[in-house]
C-alpha cells in the first residue's frame, strides 16, 4: 500500500477527474465533484496539501483504493 503524503486538492481533482468524476461546481474552497452512476458527491478541500484522513475519505467514497487513487495520480 502506498501513502497518502503531500497531496494538493489540485493533484486529488485531477486523479478524480481520470477515474470519471467531472467538476460540477464551487463552494468556498470545495470543489464539487459527481460521476455519472454514482450516487456520492465528492467535496475536494482545494488547499495546499490535504490531511489523510480527508483524502482516504474522498478515495473510500469515490470506489476506489489507495492503490487505484495512487496509479491514477
Amino acid at each position: 500500500m502506498g501513502t497518502l503524503s503531500n497531496i494538493s486538492g489540485k493533484e486529488a481533482v485531477k486523479a478524480f477527474g481520470r477515474a470519471g468524476w467531472s467538476a460540477v461546481g464551487q463552494v468556498g474552497s470545495h470543489l464539487v465533484m459527481t460521476k455519472a452512476g454514482s450516487r456520492a458527491n465528492l467535496s475536494v478541500p482545494q488547499h495546499k496539501e490535504l490531511s489523510v484522513g480527508t483524502l482516504r475519505s474522498l478515495i473510500r467514497a469515490a470506489g476506489l483504493t489507495v492503490d487505484e487513487f495512487l496509479d491514477l495520480l
